[in-house]
């Protein structure tokens, strides 16, 4: 059963995920918060596995909220939510531990879908929004020439994965591309998220960006 914490400042819209979530037979939702602050208090309490978190909130926004989440709860899961597919915030949450995103108006399945794939350990990255945002706001760190003793530490063919990873591709795709298993691609990609002592490929995203292994505007998709 997959734990959630809903946080929105929007009852309405809280009620309406709920409905579709407390439906589901592997989901249930715990409690609910309309602002950061708040939930930060019901996640400590509860311990969710994964909470979906709005970006733009009164007292404590949602980045804020998730950074504080995800330092002193190191095994919740973020995923952030935002009605505009063009919003620096959520990049700033990916920086701050979140799992991934989705926008507001994602279709059910598709929601469904993520909250498993963040609730089982992975991250969602794949979506052409996210590459959009990836290559428009992270690309300034880049430019600096962040040295990465982890990344360095990277063997070519890692280094290869993480670079794919980047552009959005899954492993399935990866393995396509390379010309080898997908079993063989997990473990490439497992060592990269130990090397770089991350917990998901979107934060091993992040890193590439912020390395300058991959820059916006790099040949995606």
């Amino acid at each position: 059963m997959i734990r959630l914490v809903l946080v929105d400042d929007q009852p309405m819209l809280r009620m309406g995920f709920r409905m579709v979530l407390d439906a589901q037979d592997d989901m249930t939702v715990l409690g609910e918060a309309g602002d950061g602050e708040e939930a930060v208090a019901v996640v400590t309490s509860l311990l969710p596995d994964v909470v979906l978190m709005d970006v733009r909130m009164p007292v404590l926004d949602g980045v804020a909220a998730t950074q504080r989440i995800v330092a002193a709860h190191p095994a919740v899961r973020v995923l952030i939510l935002t009605t505009f597919d063009l919003d620096e915030y959520v990049v700033a949450g990916l920086r701050a531990g979140a799992s991934g995103f989705l926008l507001k108006d994602v279709p059910p399945p598709d929601l469904l879908s993520a909250i498993r794939v963040v609730a089982a350990g992975d991250a969602v990255v794949a979506p052409t929004v996210t590459r959009r945002l990836l290559e428009r706001f992270l690309d300034g760190p880049a430019a600096l020439g962040l040295r990465d003793e982890g990344i360095e530490s990277l063997t070519a063919r890692e280094r290869e994965v993480l670079v794919l990873m980047a552009r959005g591709l899954s492993n399935t795709e990866i393995s396509g591309r390379l010309f080898v298993s997908e079993a063989t691609v997990k473990t490439h990609v497992a060592h990269i998220l130990a090397k770089l002592d991350v917990r998901d490929r979107v934060q091993a995203v992040v890193r590439a960006y912020d390395a300058g292994v991959v820059r916006a505007g790099e040949g995606l998709g």
